[in-house]
């Protein structure tokens, strides 16, 4: 597979062929945060980052450098984990307002945002981002249909089962499985956690909300070609047939 084509890396003429042949850009938007004792902090951020990378690759499509900070799930925790660091809502739509002409005006009429975080104040922030005339569409990886792949009891949250599994595929280095810990919440308690308005977790739950012990690096791989595939196949319109011919 040829390599992808990152932006940054990228000399202006090459920048101006590739949107000439596919006029639409990958933006990864990840964060900085816990995700449990046992995940890297920047786990979001590393998974869009690949995604961003591989289906840059394999369609040929230019793909931005990853927005590594976003609007974090704040608690009221008296003793937080240390690392975190968040930007507010208005920030982050603002900073991609910003971003946005400068790409449409080189040419650019759709913009694809990828992101695995869920937190409803991030989602806002990122769905309300606009154009002048470009596209805006964001992608959320956990929202798209599992395909009948078992579901976790935890649901796709915060570092647990699904989280965990993905890092395990993606960068099994970074992950510290000694010291991975169980938190389910209640089904009302997960949706103030989405929402943003749950404002304390259990003890012991170090920023980590799901079954992060059920994960293995099998259903990290078996996830992660299943979001690939849903979004040849919702996003960029690619059929089942396709999907398997050289690009």
């Amino acid at each position: 597979m040829r390599p992808p084509l990152r932006l940054k890396e990228m000399a202006p003429d090459d920048v101006a062929l590739a949107f000439a042949s596919d006029p639409r850009l990958i933006i990864p938007a990840g964060t900085c945060e816990p995700h449990g004792a046992h995940l890297p902090m920047g786990s979001d951020a590393i998974i869009v980052d690949r995604l961003a990378d591989d289906l840059s690759a394999e369609f040929a499509i230019v793909r931005a450098p990853t927005i590594e900070y976003g609007v974090n799930a704040t608690t009221r925790d008296p003793s937080p984990p240390a690392g975190g660091a968040a930007v507010r809502r208005k920030t982050l739509r603002r900073w991609l307002n910003d971003l946005l002409p400068e790409w449409e005006r080189a040419g650019v009429t759709e913009f694809l945002i990828l992101t695995a975080h869920g937190h409803g104040p991030h989602q806002e922030a990122l769905a309300t981002v606009v154009a002048d005339r470009a596209r805006v569409r964001l992608i959320d990886i956990f929202a798209l249909d599992d395909g009948g792949l078992p579901a976790p009891t935890d649901g796709p949250i915060h570092g647990g089962e699904l989280d965990t599994s993905l890092l395990l595929f993606l960068a099994p280095q970074l992950v510290r499985m000694d010291l991975a810990r169980d938190c389910i919440l209640p089904e009302t308690e997960r949706r103030r956690y989405r929402r943003g308005t749950l404002l304390r977790l259990p003890p012991g739950a170090q920023g980590s909300v799901g079954a992060p012990t059920r994960a293995t690096a099998e259903r990290g791989r078996d996830l992660y070609e299943l979001i690939r595939h849903r979004i040849r196949e919702r996003v960029l319109g690619v059929s089942a047939g396709d999907a398997g011919r050289p690009a």
